[in-house]
């Protein structure tokens, strides 16, 4: 099977969550034998073209004229996926399954869909009514219509939880045999793996008797820091000998700042800005607890992260975090938005550290056996068999206009006339026409005695 997966973020393109999981998931399929091809946005310093792990990815150049604002770049980036697809059909690359990733590779899964007569499959990872908690100006509405409208053009729409199916069909009354649900996945071995020695990370943000918080992420609103902070204080009431290391960068991150130094906390924080794979490592290694307080998250990959890098974690309940987190038995749950609720079970966590290790191992086990990126390979293989199953017995054709249609049998029948007179400037032709016929240059054919009076 030969897939086209379209996505606008790709590694070494992180911004959110959908980078690690297309190249986790096209990695997995590669591996059981499908061939995956992935257009995504180029990036400096990276390759236009490479094989990774067996998939082969195409990094598009955003060459054209600065875009005005980020819709406009949007579109710009699905015209460029649209040429370097267009290009591998030409060189006689014919794809079974079209695999957009989210609404921002919408325009061209859907323009090749039609084009090519291809099944489209789309994941939506989020949406944007769900991340604003509403849709409050015209921009987000537009983003959310285009989020409709590729659930609409999919032939299966795939979605990581149970929370984000209900999501799905609320928010776009998409109907459930439409829906298949594919957890997320996590490969342990990459959050084992640090050549960085923990303690001298440890000893970089904590005093050896000081217990250490750790949190990784973008730094938005919906990831509910602002929870975090004002639990902070409760915290710190009961036990001062607490550190706080909040990393990733994000639009929120002076908003958190200031609020720190709000509640006279910011001494006991640090916000470490982007940090790498390594060092983020060597950080889940020595942290105490990692602590991921979303106010809204459809999965929450970083919580199978921190479970596989083996730290005890601590989330909020909500959204696909509820599905993953069992409260203690492999992590713990707070409420939602609740920093009573966040404080309490932090502190709890710290004054139990042999429950905690109990949870840790568990939550490995659930890695092995449930977040497996093998078995997310298979059934989104199975997916895709289904699809071209029911494609196969469809009588999906092409819908042209009727003006469209009437304008190809104007081109054939003039064609046919064409031929029928074999025309050429360099050939001595006597039409035959009657007296008040017209040639074939339009004109009426005058006669004898009109020719002598021109």
């Amino acid at each position: 099977m030969r897939v086209l997966m379209l996505s606008w973020e790709f590694p070494p393109k992180i911004v959110g969550g959908i980078a690690r999981h297309v190249y986790d998931l096209s990695k997995a399929m590669a591996k059981q034998g499908e061939e995956v091809h992935v257009i995504t946005c180029g990036v400096q310093g990276a390759p236009d073209f490479e094989i990774v792990d067996g998939v082969r990815v195409y990094r598009v150049t955003m060459s054209n004229p600065v875009a005005p604002d980020f819709l406009t770049w949007v579109l710009q980036l699905n015209i460029n996926m649209m040429e370097q697809a267009n290009k591998l059909r030409i060189a006689g690359l014919n794809f079974d399954i079209i695999h957009s990733h989210d609404w921002l590779a919408a325009f061209a899964g859907k323009s090749l869909k039609h084009s090519w007569q291809v099944p489209l499959v789309s994941t939506i990872h989020a949406t944007e009514y769900g991340r604003n908690n509403g849709l409050h100006n015209q921009l987000q509405r537009y983003i959310s219509d285009v989020e409709w409208w590729l659930g609409y053009e999919s032939w299966r729409i795939i979605c990581c939880s149970n929370y984000m199916r209900a999501e799905l069909q609320r928010v776009f009354q998409i109907p459930d045999d439409k829906l298949r649900i594919i957890a997320n996945g996590v490969y342990p071995e990459e959050f084992n793996q640090t050549t960085i020695d923990p303690t001298v990370i440890r000893n970089r943000y904590a005093a050896p008797d000081e217990k250490l918080i750790f949190h990784v992420g973008r730094i938005v609103r919906e990831k509910g820091l602002g929870v975090l902070l004002e639990a902070l204080p409760r915290v710190l009431a009961v036990n001062p000998k607490v550190k706080l290391v909040i990393a990733g960068k994000g639009a929120y991150l002076d908003e958190l700042c200031h609020r720190a130094y709000q509640l006279g906390i910011y001494n006991r924080i640090y916000f470490t800005g982007y940090i790498d794979d390594n060092t983020r490592n060597a950080l889940y290694k020595c942290a105490d607890i990692a602590v991921f307080p979303s106010l809204y998250e459809p999965f929450g990959i970083v919580a199978l992260e921190g479970m596989a890098a083996g730290t005890p974690i601590i989330v909020s309940d909500t959204g696909g975090l509820s599905e993953i987190v069992h409260h203690g038995v492999n992590g713990l749950k707070a409420y939602a938005d609740n920093p009573i609720s966040l404080a309490d079970n932090i502190l709890w966590a710290l004054d139990h550290p042999d429950h905690a290790m109990q949870m840790r191992e568990r939550a490995l086990q659930d890695i092995a056996n449930v977040y497996n990126w093998d078995l997310i390979a298979t059934q989104t293989i199975n997916v895709y068999e289904e699809i071209l199953h029911e494609f196969k017995i469809s009588n999906w054709q092409p819908v042209m206009h009727e003006e469209i249609l009437r304008e190809i049998k104007m081109a054939k029948m003039m064609d046919e006339r064409d031929r029928e007179h074999d025309f050429s400037r360099y050939q001595d032709i006597s039409l035959k026409e009657d007296k008040d016929e017209s040639s074939n240059y339009g004109r009426r054919k005058r006669n004898p005695a009109e020719a002598l009076n021109v």
